[in-house]
């Protein structure tokens, strides 16, 4: 399955090679352009069904993602486990579970986001959820591009592959005369 999915992320261009700048300041060769998977259905539907197959015996109630992205893939998910769907919102201090949603301590939640580099995002929704005494049983991403991270509860990533990050005065890429992307921004620096 990781290999078909693999595929799909290079047939509709969310990984991407080339010479990038993250959000985090640092460099990479290889970019994954999370917003080509939530624009096909197919490709969601396919993310979506590998995050719920593995979590499918943990009796999940609740699919929760952080917004934005995170959004849709908690109601696919939910949608392929049969659960409620719940997000989890910018708030002035990290995240919270707002809009009327409700948690409770029997409700088993299943985190999910779109890739995963840092973990910031997810972080934020486990302490959102964390006040509700709610189960979290598992975070699920689409792609895991980090080096480990650790989350109190399963991690699985539908598709892994670890990407190299450097520090710009360190960068192989810029030493090399390749021009710099910033994606999601204007275009080249």
């Amino acid at each position: 399955m990781a290999t078909e999915l693999g595929e799909m992320l290079r047939k509709h261009g969310v990984l991407r090679e080339g010479h990038f700048l993250l959000t985090s300041g640092k460099h990479s060769d290889k970019y994954f352009e999370k917003f080509r998977i939530l624009e096909e259905p197919v490709v969601c539907e396919a993310f979506a069904e590998a995050v719920a197959e593995r979590f499918r015996n943990d009796h999940v109630t609740v699919a929760c993602g952080p917004t934005t992205g995170g959004v849709i893939i908690a109601y696919e998910v939910a949608r392929q486990l049969g659960c409620r769907c719940i997000i989890a919102e910018k708030a002035e201090l990290g995240r919270k579970i707002g809009r009327g949603f409700r948690l409770g301590p029997e409700d088993r939640v299943l985190v999910v986001d779109d890739v995963l580099t840092t973990g910031g995002s997810l972080k934020e929704t486990l302490a959102a959820i964390e006040p509700s005494g709610a189960k979290v049983v598992g975070v699920g991403v689409f792609v895991d591009r980090s080096a480990g991270v650790e989350f109190g509860a399963p991690l699985f990533g539908a598709y892994r592959q670890q990407v190299a990050a450097f520090e710009p005065s360190a960068c192989p890429l810029c030493k090399a005369g390749i021009p710099l992307e910033e994606p999601g921004r204007s275009g080249k620096k």
